[in-house]
C-alpha cells in the first residue's frame, strides 16, 4: 500500500487540517500518517485558539515516521512558527523526501492568522524551495509574491514569480472570485489552465487541505503532477456537490461521498 504523510495542524471539528487530510488520503485508498504541528480550537464558525507543539516534539514525530513507514508523498499544511518550519525543512532534506506538496496556509477562512509574520520569510527561504508543488490560493499568492492579483494575467505573473523561487511546480487556486474555480498550473515554464466549475455550496471548510492531500495521494499512487491535480479537482468537486450541511457556519465537505450504504 502506498503511504502519505500529512504535516499540519489539527482541527477538532474534523473539517480541515489533519482530519480532512486523513479522510482524503483514506478515500483514495492510501495509508495516511500525520505529524501534528498545532492543536487548534475551531469549528465551522471560526478559529478560537491555537497551541503549537514544541519543535522538539515535532521532530520526534517525524523521526518515528521516517524511520519506520517511509512516506511515498508528503503534504504540508499549517505551520505557524519559524522554528517548526526549520524542523520540517531539515528533516525533509535529511530523509530525501519526495512528492512534497506544500499548501501555504496563512489565514483561515474566518480571518484568523495561522502563520506568524516572522515565519513568512523562513517559509519562503527554507520550505517553499523544497516543494515539488506549492498550492496557494489568491490571498496567499499575493502575500508570497507581494503582488495584487485581480485577473488571470495577474495569476500568471504570480505563478512565474513563485516558479522562479521554488524551482518546482505551482498551482494558484482561482476560487477567490477571480474566475469560475479555474486554477493555473505552472510546471517547468509551461502554463496550463485547469478549468473547473464553481459549485453552489457555501460549505467550503477545508477545501484547500482536501485538494492538496488529494494531489499528494495522486503523486504517491504514481500519477503525473498534472493528472494528480486534475483527479484532485474532480474529487473536490464531488465532495462539494454532495451537499452535506453540518454546523452553524461554513460547514465541512463529505470526504467519503463515494462510499454509500457501507459499500
Amino acid at each position: 500500500m502506498k503511504t502519505v504523510l500529512t504535516i499540519a495542524g489539527s482541527d477538532c471539528s474534523g473539517g480541515a487540517g489533519i482530519q480532512a487530510d486523513i479522510k482524503t488520503i483514506a478515500a483514495h485508498g492510501l495509508y495516511a500518517m500525520s505529524a501534528i504541528t498545532s492543536l487548534t480550537a475551531q469549528n465551522t464558525t471560526g478559529v478560537y485558539g491555537i497551541m503549537d507543539v514544541t519543535p522538539e516534539f515535532l521532530e520526534k514525530q517525524l523521526d518515528c515516521i521516517f524511520t519506520d513507514i517511509y512516506p511515498d508523498a508528503v503534504k504540508i499544511g499549517m505551520v505557524s512558527s519559524a522554528a517548526l518550519i526549520e524542523v520540517i525543512a531539515a528533516k525533509l532534506l535529511k530523509e530525501k523526501a519526495s512528492n512534497l506538496v506544500l499548501d501555504p496556509v496563512m489565514v483561515s477562512t474566518s480571518g484568523k492568522r495561522l502563520l506568524n509574520v516572522d515565519a513568512e520569510q523562513v517559509l519562503l527561504e527554507k520550505l517553499i524551495p523544497l516543494a515539488d508543488l506549492v498550492t496557494p490560493n489568491i490571498p496567499e499568492a499575493e502575500v508570497l509574491t507581494g503582488k495584487k492579483i485581480t485577473c488571470e494575467q495577474d495569476m500568471e505573473m504570480a505563478a512565474e514569480i513563485l516558479g522562479e523561487r521554488t524551482g518546482g511546480a505551482v498551482l494558484i487556486k482561482g476560487g477567490h472570485s477571480i474566475n469560475d474555480a479555474n486554477d493555473l498550473f505552472l510546471e517547468k515554464g509551461r502554463k496550463i489552465w485547469i478549468r473547473g466549475e464553481r459549485v453552489d455550496n457555501p460549505n467550503t471548510h477545508g477545501t484547500g487541505c482536501t485538494l492538496s492531500s488529494a494531489i499528494a495521494s495522486g503523486l504517491a499512487a504514481g500519477y503525473s503532477m498534472e493528472q494528480s491535480i486534475r483527479n484532485a479537482k474532480a474529487y473536490l468537486s464531488g465532495a462539494l456537490k454532495d451537499g452535506m450541511n453540518l454546523g452553524k457556519g461554513s460547514g465541512p465537505l463529505n470526504h467519503m461521498y463515494q462510499i454509500r450504504d457501507g459499500k
